[in-house]
């Protein structure tokens, strides 16, 4: 990982209602589910987005890019791409895109694996934790600079 900054990174697993938000470090590569920014309108979420890069600070951010199981891109690709540029350009900061596929069911594990059971219960954290594994990915293969 000698090309990107060392330091804090933000992932992004970008909704059209919801994004889910996940923070590590590219030193010890270990991802922390951090929030889900719960909104379809676009200047709160970036407002939303603003204050969590304030707080943390991060070198660089990641954005999942949805795929289908045969790498052909879905339907929300140009939509999380084009979130991805908006990040970049508002921020200033080196945006990444990671495949993302396969993210929700690994979310959906590990919540069950912690106790969490499918539907209403898992909903507020899907989308943080479907963030971690996008970074986790991110971590262990860094996907495309935008």
């Amino acid at each position: 990982m000698s090309a990107m900054p060392e330091g804090c990174a933000l992932a992004f697993d970008f909704g059209e209602r919801r994004i889910g938000v996940a923070v590590g470090d590219t030193i010890l590569g270990i991802p922390h589910p951090l929030a889900t920014i719960d909104t379809a309108v676009t200047d709160e979420r970036f407002a939303a987005i603003a204050k969590l890069i304030e707080e943390w600070q991060p070198k660089q951010l990641v954005v999942g890019l949805p795929m289908h199981p045969d790498g052909e891109e879905h339907q929300l690709s140009a939509l999380s791409r084009r979130f991805a540029n908006r990040l970049k350009g508002r921020f200033g900061l080196p945006v990444w895109l990671v495949d993302e596929r396969y993210t929700s069911v690994i979310a959906e594990q590990l919540l069950e694996e912690a106790g969490v059971k499918k539907g209403r219960k898992q909903k507020p954290a899907l989308d943080q934790v479907a963030a971690q594994a996008i970074l986790a990915g991110w971590f262990e293969q860094p996907g495309t600079a935008v």
